[in-house]
């Protein structure tokens, strides 16, 4: 009796694990991402377990071709392999027991986009739309009081200055001769915060150490650093570089961006990475030099504009195909990124970590640097090697973009579609401009 007891318990025991390992697997249906890419004329497989089927939508059997069978007799897995026919978007559609729908994916039918990677460092200078307002400050008038004409008004460190009484701000020079032509009468400022503009008055005041008129503003005009270039398209012309934004120092703001430059670089000195301390690549670039490209947009996810002639018909570095999230996997890659001499170099890392994103953010994916060349030149990842490209399996498929902190030899990479939504060559909208 007592052995039966024991043995309809140990029987329990095991339906009750295979209960819950199989439920793990049929709500792993709600973990497929709401839309993915997949390259024309590939093949992309899908395993469901049952009580789920997979179905295509309607109007999509032009772009997609779509089979299932039972990958093994008793199993209640199938396994729905899809030629994909034509550029464009097909939606798949996961229904219970064939006949409610639980969830649907957009797949991006997409041609292999090519990008020609980079590893080049570069020199970047922004200037600012208008003037950066980086600080607030009291101002002591002629009276001996002390006044703050600009936190009266409204205005706040991270501002745009465009516009004093109706004329385009040029830089911080011309700030002060409009004050000073204006004199003591009330002056509107047009004020860009979060890409909203709007006016305010304020009322300059005469200062005791200089005899000029203020507003009780410090700001910055333009900003200068160090990074690397990640991609070009010999098509358009565009790169992409750094993997994340230029911001001020002072406010943590995104620089509102008028212009800019990037320009060939010299390595000039490499502090090593340590713990507590990310190191750094210092460069020497000079502006009348060697000028690489335009530079038109300033991203949370990097900077992007035009790459000259020149330098695509000197460079002889070939041109490798995008890599999408779907492709990435934990194991082994390599970066491009320059140490020495102004020559691009290959270093072996590994992805230990690749996250599922639906949506554009800086940390993709964990990087830990294993090239013992590297390991002992720079400690790891160090500040300048942003936007170094990250290629694994041929393909192009992110950007390092930040280090650990408390552990050089780890960082983040961004995926390269991120970049691409900030050009024209994103692919997602080739996919959604494409005949069906």
């Amino acid at each position: 009796m007592l052995n039966r007891l024991k043995y309809r318990k140990q029987i329990s025991i095991l339906l009750l694990i295979f209960i819950f390992f199989y439920f793990i697997q049929v709500w792993s249906v709600f973990y497929y991402p709401q839309e993915m890419h997949i390259i024309k004329g590939e093949k992309k497989d899908f395993q469901v377990f049952f009580p789920f089927t997979l179905k295509v939508s309607q109007g999509s059997n032009d772009i997609v071709s779509i089979k299932d069978y039972q990958k093994l007799g008793l199993s209640l897995r199938k396994s729905y392999s899809f030629d994909t026919l034509e550029s464009g978007i097909a939606k798949l559609q996961f229904k219970l027991f064939g006949i409610i729908p639980v969830k649907t994916v957009e797949v991006n039918i997409v041609e292999r986009v090519h990008l020609v990677p980079g590893g080049n460092s570069i020199g970047v200078r922004l200037n600012t739309k208008g003037v950066l307002v980086v600080s607030i400050t009291d101002i002591v008038g002629m009276d001996g009081k002390k006044y703050n004409p600009a936190k009266e008004s409204g205005i706040r460190p991270g501002d745009n200055i465009i516009e004093i009484d109706g004329k385009r701000v040029k830089d911080a020079e011309h700030v002060v001769q409009l004050l000073n032509n204006i004199q003591s009468n009330k002056v509107s400022i047009t004020i860009e915060r979060n890409n909203i503009k709007f006016t305010t008055d304020v009322v300059p005041v005469k200062s005791i150490q200089d005899n000029c008129y203020r507003l009780g503003i410090w700001v910055r005009d333009k900003t200068a650093g160090i990074g690397t270039l990640t991609f070009y398209n010999k098509d358009s012309n565009m790169f992409g570089a750094l993997g994340h934004g230029i911001t001020d120092m002072d406010t943590g703001k995104l620089l509102n961006v008028k212009n800019g430059k990037i320009m060939g670089a010299k390595i000039s000195e490499i502090e090593q990475g340590k713990k507590g301390n990310p190191g750094e690549i210092r460069g020497i670039f000079y502006e009348t030099e060697n000028v690489l490209g335009d530079i038109t947009r300033n991203t949370p996810f990097g900077i992007y504009g035009n790459i000259n002639g020149d330098f695509i018909k000197n460079n002889k570095i070939k041109p490798l195909p995008v890599g999408f999230q779907e492709e990435v996997k934990e194991g082994k890659a390599y970066i491009l990124t320059t140490l020495n001499d102004n020559k691009v170099e290959k270093f072996e890392v590994e992805i230990i970590k690749a996250q599922k994103q639906s949506a554009p953010e800086q940390k993709s994916m964990v990087l830990k640097v294993t090239d013992k060349k590297l390991l002992k030149k720079t400690g790891g990842i160090v500040q300048g090697m942003s936007g170094s490209p990250i290629i694994q399996d041929g393909k192009i498929i992110g950007a390092v973009t930040h280090v650990f902190v408390n552990d050089p030899t780890k960082g983040y990479g961004l995926y390269i579609e991120w970049m691409l939504d900030q050009t024209d060559i994103d692919v997602k909208k080739v996919a959604k401009t494409k005949k069906r």
